[in-house]
């Protein structure tokens, strides 16, 4: 999540089930958005366990598949709508439909009141959504690989995951009486799903049409192998350099930033380490800037930062992002600032942005700001001794160059970033771009945050995010027939059955029973009321039948007395 946060205090393993607030105390981002994480935890694991790993209400079960041919091999799928659950996070594919506006002025709202044009805006309105225009998806039919396979089988399935939205993509969060001069408020995690395609010779399956239990089994293996298994570790070092400034911190401070800072390293190209690269940001990359304009290679933007602490200096890497490179999860390249021009609030970028990427303000475009430069890029030093022993970088190595903007992954090896903050890739990883780590950093200890052992050596952890969660859908081997892979599950409510007359029966001859053995029901007995009374005394009573209501046992009662 990219937002301006303190750190991330949510730790399944610890089980905490509530935060607890006390009077009197700061009150801290952390705190509230552990609740949160708790309480979406809760609600999602509990429908995972009802629901398994996918599944739909029935009635309502969403994203029916049914394929749609077209021109120039642009096939279309069209996804039904309702609800499905993918490992307990709720998607929905309803489309939204649009309003209705207010009938123009001077007309009495007769037939004629609409203007030409107007009249079927809402009655042709498409009721579904299409692989070509579902709302995450941001297909594009000028890229090849946006296509729909033109080869017979492939397998349509859900991916589904999360991403953060601030006001500077989403400008309604924003609360426009706060003034533009305050920054905005909260930030907003979004569920991102999309419909994609994947091609049958992926699952390793025989025949063009096996079992749909075999489909389910065979896309779940390929599912499983889908996560990252990069891992990283943290640590702090007391720089070389440090008694340079022996007045700003603490002198045998590790962590040497004026700040508390909250690192955030970010997977940038993915692959294994011989193509993967990373970027970081000392504010978990939550300085953005949103674009008004764009011409070439300068671009107008709406306010150039709050302070000196987030703003923007030649040298400085940023990413041009907008909501479509956001959901596609693309790494954009990251471009170095050349020229600033204060007065008129434009930058100047070292390259154009991507092709598509800027050019349609609906999509609110925006620079993203990291904080390595070329100067702080360093190749892996050798260690003098393996991670597990605390070996120590050696220092001295020629500054690295950035590829495409981004520092290059070194596996074996622990990389300075700043300030004393060291990072460390365990070998033989793969890595997922937009995957990441959080490392909170802290004046007051003078160290970062990290798990360690007993020994206090820094302990491997995989990405915090991102958690990519996969559902098949339909098995696409033709035009006529699209098998369904979807499940379903009926409602756990029942209405209440009534009574039948066999109960009925029991329930009476049951009270009859009790009120037979009461006080002075002797008489009932046909002579052998003496029997029955020291057959009663002998006995314990029965208990009352749990049938009986306080009103029938009282009834019994009286009865009894009576008699």
């Amino acid at each position: 999540m990219h937002a301006d946060l303190s750190r991330l205090t949510f730790r399944p393993d610890r089980h905490y089930s509530a935060v607890v607030a006390q009077q009197g105390r700061v009150q801290l981002d952390a705190d509230a958005n552990e609740q949160t994480a708790i309480q979406l935890f809760q609600a999602r694991t509990l429908a995972a366990d009802l629901i398994g790993r996918h599944g739909g209400p029935s009635g309502a079960t969403g994203f029916k598949i049914d394929l749609r041919g077209g021109p120039h091999e642009l096939d279309d799928l069209v996804i039904g709508g309702g609800r499905y659950y993918v490992d307990g996070i709720l998607c929905d594919a309803t489309r939204p439909q649009p309003g209705v506006p207010v009938p123009a002025a001077g007309h009495d709202g007769g037939e004629d009141a609409s203007e030409p044009g107007d009249t079927g805006e809402s009655a042709n309105a498409p009721t579904t959504w299409t692989y070509w225009d579902q709302p995450d998806g941001f297909r594009d039919p000028e890229r090849p690989g946006d296509r729909l396979p033109s080869q017979f089988p492939y397998l349509a399935y859900l991916k589904v995951w999360e991403r953060s939205v601030t006001a500077a993509e989403d400008p309604a969060l924003r609360e426009v009486a706060l003034g533009s001069a305050l920054p905005d408020t909260a930030a907003r995690t979004k569920v991102v799903w999309q419909v994609l395609p994947l091609p049958g010779t992926a699952l390793g399956l025989d025949g063009d049409n096996p079992p749909v239990d075999t489909l389910r089994k065979a896309f779940a293996e390929w599912a499983d192998k889908q996560r990252a298994t990069s891992r990283l570790a943290a640590r702090s070092e007391r720089p070389d350099h440090a008694d340079d400034d022996p007045c700003l911190v603490a002198p045998d401070a590790r962590y040497r930033g004026p700040e508390n800072q909250l690192y955030r390293v970010e997977v940038h190209d993915s692959g294994t380490a011989r193509d993967a690269t990373f970027k970081w940001s000392r504010e978990n990359g939550s300085v953005t800037f949103p674009v008004d304009e764009l011409d070439g290679t300068w671009v107008e933007l709406a306010s150039l930062g709050n302070d000196d602490k987030l703003d923007l200096n030649v040298g400085d890497r940023v990413e041009f992002v907008d909501t479509a490179t956001s959901s596609r999860g693309e790494a954009a390249p990251l471009l170095r600032v050349e020229e600033l021009d204060l007065p008129g609030r434009r930058v100047r970028l070292s390259d154009e942005p991507a092709p598509g990427v800027g050019r349609r303000p609906e999509l609110h475009p925006f620079l993203r700001r990291w904080d390595h430069h070329e100067n702080s890029a360093r190749p892996s030093p050798k260690l003098s001794a393996p991670l597990e022993q605390g070996g120590a970088p050696m220092r001295g190595a020629k500054a690295g160059r950035l590829h495409h903007g981004a520092v290059r992954v070194e596996e074996g090896g622990w990389l300075p970033l700043e300030d004393g903050v060291e990072v460390y890739f365990e070998a033989g990883g793969t890595y997922r771009t937009g995957d990441f780590w959080l490392i909170p950093a802290r004046t007051a200890t003078g160290a970062v945050e990290w798990p360690t052992d007993t020994a206090r050596r820094p302990l491997l952890q995989s990405p915090a995010g991102i958690e990519v969660h996969y559902a098949p859908l339909a098995w696409v081997h033709g035009e006529q027939a699209v098998p369904d892979l979807r499940l379903a599950f009926r409602p756990l409510a029942a209405g209440i059955p009534a009574a039948d007359d066999a109960a009925l029966a029991a329930e009476a001859q049951a009270r009859a029973e009790e009120a037979g053995e009461g006080p002075g029901s002797f008489g009932g007995s046909g002579g052998s009321g003496e029997s029955s009374t020291a057959a009663s005394s002998s006995a314990p009573s029965a208990p009352p039948s749990r049938s009986q209501t306080s009103a029938a046992a009282e009834a019994a009662v009286d009865e009894g007395g009576a008699g």
